[in-house]
């Protein structure tokens, strides 16, 4: 996802400061020849956008209105899509560069950019976490296809992360901004959403770590949030306890009710999130009915911190992962 696609937040100076509520001045149009409406969901994170077919190529003031809503409600919905893998790919390409499917697990036959979660198959992400943030330059989206979705149950809250930040008191914010921490996807994430299975084997079959700012700096909004979640396995300088204690304090404040919006899925549906400024979780209430999504995810920047410095590979060579294209 470029620059140039995202533009800039139409609400940029007005949430330079404070936790970024959604005030009912953004019930609009994003653009009136087009058409296309968005409708927050959540008081802080969230909308539904309505009036758009994503199953074609959208014109160029269509994809530069649903980037710019990206960037302000951090998770599109768009209910009764029903994509297939190639209109998925064909839609998520008009945002930017598409990644692999998954660093490690292979993807889609025949979609080498679609990553498939079959619950069946033992993918079940019932952990608070950021995409791939084990690798130096995770996903700045992500676009995810519900194809099978069980009759209740199921459903994925997401998190914001700028708000969290904005959350916390003067003093652990300050020491937030000084931290940085080590990710890899043998953290939470790997050993407890993907336990028994033969995901969890191709999950963790290769070895991937990457240390980031705590603290990390939007692209485009310019905003600082917090970096953390399920791949999140140690802050540097501290003991495993020290950085479990800590950790869990600073994701009270990104996963507090406040910050987040839960979307109870129906077949067809949509979800377009900016993974650099959110967190999710799909809740594992659904017992053994079917539930089967497809993701799709666009090639990030580096992650920085506020004083700019880049986050970095420790452990693996994504460089496959972040080229395909």
């Amino acid at each position: 996802m470029t620059d140039s696609v995202l533009g800039t937040s139409r609400r940029h100076e007005r949430l330079m400061t404070g936790p970024n509520e959604q005030h009912p001045d953004s019930v609009t149009e994003l653009d009136e020849p087009t058409g296309l409406r968005v409708h927050p969901v959540a008081g802080r994170i969230g909308a539904e956008v309505v009036g758009v077919d994503l199953g074609g190529d959208l014109a160029d003031d269509i994809v530069a209105a649903i980037g710019a809503a990206l960037v302000d409600h951090k998770v599109l919905f768009f209910r009764g899509q029903h994509l297939d893998p190639a209109s998925h790919v064909a839609f998520a390409r008009q945002f930017g560069t598409l990644t692999l499917g998954h660093p490690t697990v292979p993807a889609l036959d025949g979609h080498p950019n679609v990553f498939e979660l079959d619950a069946a198959k033992g993918a079940r992400a019932n952990v608070w976490h950021t995409d791939v943030t084990f690798v130096e330059r995770p996903p700045a989206s992500s676009i995810l296809n519900a194809v099978t979705i069980p009759p209740f149950g199921g459903d994925t809250v997401w998190a914001n992360t700028d708000a969290g930040y904005h959350d916390l008191p003067d003093h652990l914010r300050s020491l937030a901004d000084q931290l940085w921490a080590r990710h890899s996807n043998t953290s939470d994430y790997g050993s407890i959403t993907t336990a028994g299975s033969a995901y969890t084997a191709a999950f963790l079959s290769n070895q991937f770590e990457a240390r980031h700012p705590v603290v990390r700096v939007h692209p485009v909004s310019g905003r600082p949030s917090l970096l953390l979640g399920g791949f999140a396995r140690q802050i540097e300088g501290l003991s495993a306890h020290e950085s479990a204690d800590l950790i869990r304090t600073f994701q009270t404040y990104v996963t507090r009710p406040e910050n987040t919006v839960r979307w109870r899925w129906q077949t067809g549906d949509v979800a377009m999130w900016d993974n650099q400024s959110s967190q999710h979780y799909a809740i594992d209430d659904y017992g053994d009915q079917p539930r089967r999504v497809q993701r799709v995810t666009l090639v990030g920047e580096p992650v920085r911190s506020l004083d700019g410095v880049a986050g970095e590979s420790i452990t693996g060579d994504a460089a496959a992962y972040l080229t395909l294209g």
